[in-house]
């Protein structure tokens, strides 16, 4: 939080005492209260961001200036990660580590790979995406049943906030009950002590997706490309108040009407109503790799088998005679 956020009018201290005391100018806190006049080429450029980002979400800033430039927009990186950042898009692809965790917010461990989803209510999740409108942006956050795919509540908000979370949250809990398990990313809005709060009220299990793990969350990931391909890139919503008719329409036709191929061609409101029909897991690709030991264990003195190939190509090195050829590690491993 900036010294800027500190003044606010609803504070009983005058305006003029605030900025003294934060170090901050009034004419910085003024000029901050005007409102900007909307970029009309931030908002084309945003747009297209936003279509290729959803086709393409491994695409970072250095891709994404290749393509609008292939599309007739020359548009230099800075400004294309400004956008992004606004828009809260990450290219899903390994690097560098410029995330800054909050020191108050607290990061829980991913509890659902490779534990079997067999009924409703067992694990809900969460996520927020962008939606573009004609003259602006707004977010979208959704909380939706792994299950059954039922989107069990929803928001919009034109700030990054975590109230509209925290409302959206809210309003499922009254709604449908409690999940065992809550999973979400690891953002300020999820992390934040007004949502994990309310959960650990409710005696809800907190996960959350691991750095560079796409898949951990890829249900709520998959229902964000199905609302902007069969409804926001359609319609092209142009005001708040279209967007929320539209979505409300949309919701009410993708838990109630639309057949979903990973549910048998079932809705998700009869799956959920039911507990037929539905279920997920996450895999872990890389379990066995895992559990390999990268040591010698001394108690057992059990070796990893990287170890073993090491010492049996050793081994082989050793034993071979002068001026006869040394077998290759993949000779020694399949004798082995």
């Amino acid at each position: 939080m900036t010294r800027q956020a500190w003044i606010g009018p609803a504070n009983d201290v005058p305006v003029v005492r605030q900025c003294k005391l934060a170090g901050v100018s009034r004419a910085t806190h003024y000029a901050q209260m005007v409102a900007r006049p909307v970029d009309e080429t931030d908002l084309l450029v945003s747009r297209l961001i936003d279509e290729e980002y959803t086709r393409h979400p491994f695409y970072g800033s250095r891709r994404m200036v290749v393509f609008l430039g292939k599309a007739g927009h020359l548009v230099n990186r800075k400004r294309v990660q400004r956008l992004m950042r606004e828009m809260g898009l990450v290219g899903m692809a390994p690097g560098p580590n410029t995330s800054r965790k909050h020191p108050e917010h607290k990061v829980y461990p991913y509890l659902l790979r490779g534990v079997p989803i067999v009924r409703p209510n067992q694990v809900w999740s969460t996520d927020i995406t962008y939606i573009r409108l004609a003259h602006g942006f707004v977010y979208l956050v959704a909380i939706i049943d792994w299950y059954s795919r039922r989107v069990l509540s929803w928001r919009i908000s034109n700030s990054m906030e975590a109230v509209f979370c925290v409302d959206c949250l809210e309003d499922a809990l009254r709604l449908h009950g409690k999940p065992e398990i809550f999973n979400s990313d690891q953002g300020a809005q999820f992390t934040s002590a007004a949502f994990t709060g309310v959960l650990e009220r409710e005696g809800i299990v907190i996960s959350m997706d691991g750095r560079g793990r796409v898949f951990d969350n890829i249900f709520v990931e998959r229902l964000w490309r199905n609302v902007k391909y069969e409804d926001v890139y359609l319609k092209g919503y142009a005001t708040i108040g279209d967007l929320m008719v539209g979505l409300t329409q949309y919701f009410v036709f993708y838990n109630g009407e639309r057949p979903h191929q990973s549910l048998g061609d079932q809705t998700p409101d009869v799956v959920y109503r039911t507990a037929q029909g539905g279920g997920a897991i996450i895999i872990d690709k890389f379990l066995r790799a895992a559990e390999e030991p990268p040591v010698p264990l001394r108690s057992t003195g059990v070796f990893s088998p990287a170890k073993a190939r090491s010492e049996a190509t050793a081994t082989a090195k050793t034993k071979a005679e002068p001026g006869q050829r040394r077998p290759a590690a993949s000779e020694v491993e399949c004798a082995a």
